[in-house]
């Protein structure tokens, strides 16, 4: 189920594109130095649908107050909670330790990386990749009953596996699959360790975008979001201004949602350019 990746070549995004990032970036290159920050472990998700003009994925403007990413549009996604990878979650599709295979770590960080993947995107969009049984439809997690328990993850009150117990489900794996895996610059204050994720959106469930961290929450035809972006009326990170790319050049959603071939670590340098400071990406 993998699909070629395309090689890029070597990229650098201006320094000035980068609200809250600049002064840190331009500091750092100037040959100040302070303690590295400890990647925070994180899984993000592109949900993604087919509309009128191809694929469209859903996409939060994280609000101005934000300490990370202020701002700027982003993929629902979060830090991961050590719960995800604890023993006895309930589970179906490929099993934590191909996805280890796949994702070059540990089967309970696997694990981790998937469960706080799904729980991430059931947290702040209300998408939950859960069913009864490993074939089964998925679960509608908007009735009644369903009222508080997003909180309660968010709060870290529950676990997913203590919902996923409790509402007698499985976390589909097989719903949701590997893109690409980035580490925030070494200059950062906040540094996550970060593995992009992609589904295809579950027919019966809704978007909503019900979280406290953003402004704005919707679904974006990329070439939109991209017109936004040159003429500088939208903010997005390196890896997030990438992968919109890559759905807007996807035929279908199905086309999009399949597993990339290559999946090595990619960290942003900051660089000095004829054009000014830059982020670069290598190829």
């Amino acid at each position: 189920m993998a699909s070629a990746s395309r090689s890029r070549p070597e990229r650098y995004f201006p320094i000035t594109r980068l609200s809250g990032v600049s002064d840190l970036a331009l500091r750092w290159l100037g040959g100040e130095r302070w303690d590295e920050a400890t990647p925070r472990r994180a899984s993000t998700v592109m949900l993604v649908r087919d509309g009128e003009r191809g694929p469209e994925v859903f996409m939060l403007k994280r609000v101005s107050g934000m300490a990370f990413a202020p701002s700027m549009h982003v993929f629902p996604g979060g830090g991961v909670d050590a719960r995800d990878g604890e023993a006895g979650l309930p589970w179906a599709g490929p099993s934590p330790a191909e996805w280890a295979e796949r994702l070059g770590c540990t089967p309970s960080e696997a694990q981790m990386y998937v469960a706080a993947a799904v729980r991430e995107v059931f947290e702040e969009v209300g998408v939950l990749l859960a069913s009864p049984s490993a074939t089964g439809p998925l679960v509608d997690p908007h009735d009644e009953t369903w009222a508080g328990i997003r909180e309660r993850l968010v709060t870290r009150e529950l676990s997913l596996a203590e919902v996923l117990v409790e509402r007698a489900l499985v976390l589909r794996s097989d719903l949701i699959v590997a893109k690409a895996h980035w580490l925030t610059p070494v200059f950062e204050p906040r540094r996550f360790d970060t593995w992009f994720f992609a589904a295809v959106m579950p027919e019966h469930q809704v978007a909503d975008g019900n979280t406290s961290e953003a402004e704005i929450a919707e679904w974006v035809v990329p070439e939109d979001l991209l017109k936004e972006y040159a003429a500088e009326l939208a903010s997005l990170l390196p890896p997030t201004l990438v992968w919109v790319e890559e759905v807007g050049s996807a035929t279908s959603a199905a086309d999009f949602v399949t597993h990339s071939e290559d999946l090595a670590l990619v960290m942003p340098d900051i660089v000095d350019t004829p054009d000014g400071p830059a982020m670069r990406i290598d190829a």
